[in-house]
């Protein structure tokens, strides 16, 4: 069999930086180091920094007084800022540079008057935070083109949408149609929110599709654009499967298959993806890279860690 490697895979500046913030917190002040939610949706990132004295809370109320706590990768909302302001805390922001974008957009527009409307999944922490940027109802979420069809016109010019960083781009495109057919002068994003890393790998499924009976996705089952991941090879036409790691794998989906691809979410570490191919180092003949594209791009740490 031969495996197929897509390139880019893996983390992304965003995660990289949120993973080293809570990495060099840890070397500077010393564990233990709070952390809101999970830094990145990836169990092994989790449980490698909980070894090293990062502790993770689901709320500010869980942290203790005079200690550093960091947000995690997905934002948070207003609400959370001015807690995590109001108490004598230490705060690190590891929110992704890219999702902060978003964040300033929702402000910007609601200054215009705007009706915003933010394309994404309910629940998920980054839409969460996006939408507590504002008020109470002044961000309309939706995810699916029927949402959209059932809504009410009201003054169409006065709309304009966001849209959560990690969705699927061909999945977007759809529900951004709808709302252009139902509001014809819609405001649209100066630049796509949809981040960079995400539409990279995303090309890269595209792109094995065309070559693999088989495509293994390594991400967790919480991972946003890991999910999605899946979603573009099986809609290319080709079974995916989503696994955290080489653990998951039910070998019986391998009979058959002369090319597999494997690709990994953006908060998955590459420690994973060579798990995986040791795994299999027994059924395969050749590993080769499927290359799309190349990412360089770096975000800064905050200034107290730099």
């Amino acid at each position: 069999m031969r495996v197929l490697l897509a390139e880019p895979r893996g983390f992304c500046a965003g995660v990289d930086r949120a993973i080293a913030i809570v990495e060099k917190a840890l070397e500077k002040f010393g564990p233990p180091i709070y952390v809101r939610h999970e830094i990145v949706h990836n169990r092994w990132v989790v449980e490698s920094l909980r070894r090293k004295g990062a502790k993770f809370v689901q709320e500010l109320s869980d942290v203790p007084d005079g200690e550093t706590v960091i947000y995690s990768a997905h934002g948070v909302s207003k609400a959370v800022e001015a807690e995590g302001e109001r108490r004598p805390l230490q705060v690190l922001d590891a929110t992704c540079p890219l999702v902060s974008k978003v964040h300033r957009e929702a402000e910007r527009l609601d200054r215009d008057g705007r009706r915003i409307f933010l394309i994404g999944h309910k629940g998920h922490p980054e839409v969460e935070g996006t939408v507590g940027q504002l008020g109470e109802g002044q961000i309309e979420v939706i995810s699916q083109v029927y949402e959209v069809e059932s809504m009410d016109v009201g003054n169409g010019e006065d709309t304009a949408f966001i849209t959560q960083t990690t969705l699927s781009v061909d999945e977007t495109a759809d529900v951004v149609g709808a709302l252009r057919k139902k509001f014809p002068g819609i405001q649209e994003p100066g630049r796509e929110d949809i981040c960079y890393a995400t539409q990279n790998r995303q090309n890269a499924v595209k792109a094995l599709v065309k070559e693999c009976d088989l495509i293994l996705v390594i991400g967790a089952p919480n991972s946003s654009n890991s999910n999605r991941l899946q979603e573009v090879a099986e809609r290319g036409g080709v079974k995916a499967h989503l696994i955290e790691s080489a653990d998951d794998i039910n070998f019986s989906w391998l009979d058959g298959v002369r090319c597999l691809g494997v690709t990994a979410g953006a908060s998955a570490p590459e420690i994973l993806v060579n798990e995986l191919l040791e795994s299999l180092s027994d059924r395969v003949k050749q590993v080769d890279v499927l290359s799309v594209s190349e990412e360089n791009l770096v975000f800064p740490l905050p200034a107290v860690l730099q």
